[in-house]
């Protein structure tokens, strides 16, 4: 845990001392490094047997947390609109 925080540490010092530097490669590094962690990602999730073993039901979970979370999102939302609008239950006023 120790490593991750001083490499996360040392990354934003680089970044605090090359601010205001024009770095236009960056973005295209940045791309293929994100490219690079999720096939590493997909590598190490493929080699672990009890994650294959298991994805028919993960699949499932994953599926309900995201409608869990699309269903509460959008009821908040709903709650939101109508507290801003003065308890109005008509959006179009």
């Amino acid at each position: 845990m120790f490593t991750i925080i001083l490499i996360m540490a040392s990354g934003i010092a680089i970044g605090w001392l090359l601010r205001g530097r024009k770095l236009p490669f960056l973005g295209r590094v940045t791309n293929v490094l994100i490219w690079v962690l999720l096939f590493l990602l997909g590598v190490e999730v493929g080699g672990d047997e009890r994650i294959i073993r298991g994805i028919a039901s993960l699949g499932v979970e994953a599926a309900l947390v995201a409608l869990a979370g699309v269903a509460g999102c959008a009821l908040l939302c709903i709650l939101l609109w109508r507290h801003a609008k003065g308890g109005k239950g008509d959006a179009r006023k």
